[in-house]
């Protein structure tokens, strides 16, 4: 049997459900932002009161937060956090840790070097290939620009 187009997007429309986008949208918002306001208010408290550099604070903070993510994902917290605020969850830094400590957990029956092991770079991997292409490409984007001028 051969379903059309037209056919299956009607059959799916029947049997997805809507989601409430005059909630998720705000909600997603809403935690995004707190998770970033942690990250600021953490950025301060250690430039502030402990006389720390803004650069160094800042990596101390990411660092945190991976650490937090990392922790909340193995515990089963973010996942009941990110179901109730979607995409504000995907906040970069805490989205990728929750991705690669999942993918982990996930594999971790299968033992830790073939299970544990491959899966934890199953996200990471990408990650790190496109992010080293695209900054070696923008490098050389701006040494040719800075070699033009």
């Amino acid at each position: 049997m051969q379903i059309s187009k037209e056919m299956y997007q009607s059959m799916q429309k029947q049997t997805a459900p809507r989601s409430p986008s005059w909630k998720n949208i705000p909600l997603a918002f809403l935690i995004g932002g707190l998770i970033c306001t942690l990250g600021e208010a953490g950025i301060h408290m250690l430039t502030e009161f402990c006389g720390m550099e803004r650069k160094p604070a800042s990596a101390w903070i990411s660092i945190a937060l991976v650490a937090l993510s990392a922790v909340l994902t193995g515990l089963g917290w973010y996942a009941k956090l990110g179901k109730y605020a979607g995409a504000g969850t995907l906040v970069p830094i805490t989205g990728f840790a929750n991705g690669v400590v999942s993918a982990a957990m996930e594999a971790r029956t299968e033992g830790w070097i073939l299970g544990v092991g491959t899966k934890i770079f199953s996200l990471a991997g990408p990650v790190i290939l496109y992010g080293t292409a695209a900054s070696i490409l923008y490098g050389l984007i701006y040494f040719l620009w800075q070699w033009l001028q």
